[in-house]
């Protein structure tokens, strides 16, 4: 399959899709995913309309271009199903960790998994879908349209996936904010996010001391202790980049194609390796 999404987790959508349905179909809603097809798109409580833009077809009677409305309604997770997946995902610092700094671990289906439960969807079951169009196969190219339109949606926003099966970003990240390991994370989180107050200088002012009546000038220049003459470098320390991390992978000011994350993850690591030039 070519990949129509730049995130892993679009792509996934996309395959499950593929699963499940006639891949000759679904692709020949690709060229309807732009927006000069499809002139209108709302997601509302898991529910995603929209109007899109079909062909004169006059084996359908269809002589004049029409705009067709398409529905699709991914069925949510109960509500105490998600009670424990969060408790779950709470458990485990890979995946709260992340979920909190507005990332999406890249297990996170097995999370789910554990618990019998699917994020992705995994069979037509989980769809309920409609459109205004002639075509009585189902799906239809518009709203084959429409899925791969919400394939490049989660590009943008990956916690799209979690409210199309029932819980917001928002509501999900308070819930884990609750749990004891969310609470530890969020009290960092809020230390890291502290207001930064304003100094006079940026420049360490010298404090001036009288020097000790008995010092020689050996011991000032030297010091009553030498020197170590092999000293032991100290472990590399990891960057942790909280505020780079708050960004997501795609944040709004960047349009490259890969992940802002594992670009300056790849910046970080160069930093930590590569010799300072002397000045």
């Amino acid at each position: 399959m070519a990949e129509i999404s730049r995130t892993w987790w679009g792509n996934k959508f996309i395959e499950a899709l593929e699963k499940f349905t006639d891949s000759g179909r679904l692709s020949r809603g690709r060229a309807y995913r732009k927006n000069d097809r499809i002139r209108q798109l709302e997601i509302t409580d898991g529910v995603i309309t929209a109007k899109v833009r079909g062909n004169v077809n006059p084996y359908f009677g269809v002589y004049k271009e029409p705009i067709y409305e398409t529905e699709i309604t991914i069925h949510p997770i109960s509500r105490a199903q998600w009670t424990s997946a969060i408790a779950y995902i709470a458990s485990k610092a890979s995946f709260i960790s992340k979920l909190l700094l507005n990332e999406m671990p890249d297990n996170i289906e097995d999370a789910f998994t554990q618990l019998n439960l699917n994020l992705l969807p995994k069979s037509k079951k989980d769809f309920h879908t409609e459109c205004s169009c002639p075509d009585y196969s189902n799906p239809c190219k518009h709203i084959a349209g429409v899925y791969y339109r919400i394939a490049a949606e989660l590009d943008q926003d990956p916690f799209l996936l979690f409210e199309l099966r029932g819980i917001s970003r928002t509501k999900l990240q308070a819930e884990l904010a609750k749990t004891p390991l969310g609470q530890a994370l969020a009290s960092e989180l809020n230390r890291q996010a502290a207001t930064p107050e304003s100094v006079e200088s940026f420049f360490t002012r010298p404090e001036l001391r009288p020097m000790p009546a008995n010092m020689t000038l050996k011991e000032f220049w030297q010091g009553s202790k030498s020197l170590p003459k092999e000293i032991e470098r100290p472990p590399q320390s990891s960057v942790s980049g909280i505020l780079v991390k708050k960004q997501g992978d795609f944040p709004p000011f960047w349009n490259k194609p890969q992940s802002f994350l594992a670009v300056m993850e790849e910046v970080y690591d160069r930093a930590k390796r590569e010799p300072k030039s002397p000045r």
